[in-house]
């Protein structure tokens, strides 16, 4: 495109959103003066690497610099003005003011379209820093490539124990991290699990691994204060219940907030978390001002409404589309661009030798929406392996998938094991992106080769089970509802389907055992006036052994769905973890 005039687009903060925005603009248009202000060195960088430079897993500083201001100039033709804030937004003059940080000259900057794409920024409580100070050399965060070097420093330095605080994605991968370079390390939460975005009973195998490795977990606990240790080196973070935690290194990841003061204060609206709102073309209250990445809110394409999904990857895709919209209107093509689909919160994170990953509504996010807002929906669980059996290296995952009850439409999924988890996660999101259901998922041709999958893959796996559910096929307990009932005046019958040397290994309690293979010949055993629930390892002989006992007369037969895993993964959840202690492999 040759514009007639050259559209003036200026950029507030590069890294993913500012710096995919700045591309696509020059891209789309040579004539237009695009103009980049990054605060810190560093216009694009992989701030996602960061924990991972930090271990080890990559050796050179420079494989972070995605692109730097050289290459943006060079190769975009763009002006990019590194170690330069911007501190305030006339939005009648249509201009901002500028603070070089280097040499301290301020200046004003007109602009046709401002986009901001200034992030979040990691919480730091000024109470928690009160005695130690805001810029304590051993209380790090985690933001940026010259936070990391800060942290690196230390490390590299000989400390001999950390403690992290927050047990989200940042957090957990700086404690593996750690691990790796040999720190005893600590991470304490306030939640009752770690990774909150995740159902609790789907991270047990994460906090089961993380303990395996030697990290101390303390869930349902959180840190009061921060006091320096004498020799004002070490830290000590004081717990809830008065316990005192001493430690070489804080590494403060307890969550992160929309660096929205700029906005704010040119009185652009934002929400009451502070993130900025936006319609679904980007635009912000000020339709000449866009926003994009950290510090937005974001429509919610599952429940409808609007929330705060702080990931790379929609914040790349939101600067690609503020580029286009804005060059857009600069031709008079306004309507041309579709709008912004939302974020469905895809995430992944890597725990040693577990991956756990996730896309969409999870059952506890659809619980506290409420029944205004939320949809009636099913649970089930499976537990397939990664690819066919019978080739060596099969790997057990375990997916919970929820759906609509009505529909059959797929409202979230989760999943955690060793191998190929991505795969299915990434299958699932565009599932739930292209409004499709269980009953699509049924019929869903994936590739199949023994050392990638199976015939029927574990989606179709979990579609048919899913499909089962609201065709009537079976009718399934989940652990909790089982628990529940155990704990009423008339318990269900359990039977325990599986063999006896399984059965004797451990068992739900109460329970009889059955094995399948003897079902029939012992059907006068089931009673057929009490429920009866079914079981067996992962719920396809438990499902086998419900359709026998209701195909003969035993009409009130439910599936514990996903099985004595499933049990096992939720009952440690609600029971194997004490507040305030630290966790143990039980």
């Amino acid at each position: 495109m040759i514009s007639a005039r050259p559209v003036r687009i200026v950029i507030v903060g590069g890294v993913a959103g500012g710096a995919s925005a700045a591309a696509r603009a020059r891209r789309l248009d040579e004539s237009a003066q695009i103009v980049l202000f990054e605060r810190g060195p560093h216009a694009s960088f992989a701030n996602c690497g960061l924990p991972y430079y930090l271990g080890g897993e990559i050796s050179d500083r420079n494989q972070l610099l995605v692109a730097d201001s050289e290459m943006l100039e060079g190769w975009l033709n763009l002006d990019v003005r590194t170690g330069t804030e911007v501190v305030a937004i006339d939005r009648v003059a249509r201009a901002i003011d500028v603070h070089e940080l280097t040499t301290g000259r301020k200046y004003r900057e007109p602009f046709d379209f401002l986009i901001l794409s200034t992030g979040a920024a990691p919480l730091r409580p000024a109470n928690l820093l009160a005695k130690v100070g805001m810029n304590h050399p051993r209380v790090v965060s985690l933001r940026n490539l010259e936070d990391v070097d800060r942290l690196k420093a230390v490390v590299d330095s000989g400390v001999r124990n950390a403690i992290v605080l927050g047990g989200g994605f940042i957090g957990v991968e700086v404690a593996e991290q750690l691990v790796h370079r040999g720190v005893t390390t600590t991470l304490v939460d306030r939640n009752p699990q770690i990774l909150p975005p995740f159902d609790a009973e789907m991270v047990v195998p994460l906090e089961r691994t993380l303990v395996q490795r030697g990290v101390v977990l303390y869930l349902s606990d959180g840190v009061v204060d921060l006091e320096s240790e004498v020799d004002a080196q070490g830290v000590r973070a004081i717990l809830t219940d008065g316990r005192v935690l001493p430690g070489d290194l804080i590494v403060l990841a307890i969550g992160v907030r929309p660096e929205s003061l700029l906005a704010q204060t040119a009185g652009i609206k934002t929400n009451d978390r502070g993130a900025i709102k936006v319609n679904a073309s980007l635009q912000t209250s000020d339709p000449n001002i866009y926003a994009v990445g950290d510090v937005i809110e974001v429509p919610d394409p599952i429940l409808g409404g609007s929330t705060h999904i702080p990931l790379a990857g929609p914040a790349n895709r939101q600067g690609r589309l503020a580029a286009d919209h804005i060059i857009a209107r600069a031709h008079g093509e306004d309507g041309v661009v579709p709008p912004y689909r939302g974020s469905q919160g895809s995430a992944i994170v890597r725990v040693f030798d577990l991956t756990a990953a996730m896309t969409g509504k999870s059952e506890k996010a659809l619980q506290r929406a409420g029944k205004e807002r939320h949809r009636d929906y099913e649970v089930i669980y499976v537990h397939p392996f990664h690819h066919a059996d019978y080739y060596p290296g099969a790997k057990r995952l375990t997916i919970k998938l929820i759906f609509e009850t009505s529909t059959g439409r797929v409202l979230g999924a989760q999943a955690v094991g060793e191998e190929a988890v991505d795969k299915r996660i990434d299958v699932l999101a565009m599932a739930i992106q292209m409004g499709a259901t269980v009953f699509d998922l049924e019929q869903a041709e994936l590739c199949y080769s023994p050392q990638y999958g199976s015939a029927k893959d574990a989606i179709n796996v979990a579609a048919f089970q899913a499909s089962n559910v609201l065709r009537g096929g079976t009718i399934p307990i989940t652990p909790a509802e089982l628990r529940a009932a155990l704990e009423t005046a008339t318990p269900p019958v359990v039977v325990d389907v599986r063999s006896s040397a399984e059965f004797a290994e451990d068992r739900i309690p109460g329970a009889v055992n059955i094995p399948l293979p003897e079902l029939r010949g012992r059907i006068g055993e089931v009673p057929t006036n009490l429920p009866v629930v079914t079981y067996c390892r992962v719920g396809q002989r438990g499902y086998l052994g419900e359709r026998v006992l209701r195909q003969q007369g035993v009409t009130n037969v439910r599936n514990l769905i996903g099985g004595f895993v499933s049990w096992q993964m939720w009952n440690f959840y609600q029971h194997g973890l004490k507040r305030s202690t630290a966790v143990r492999v039980v």
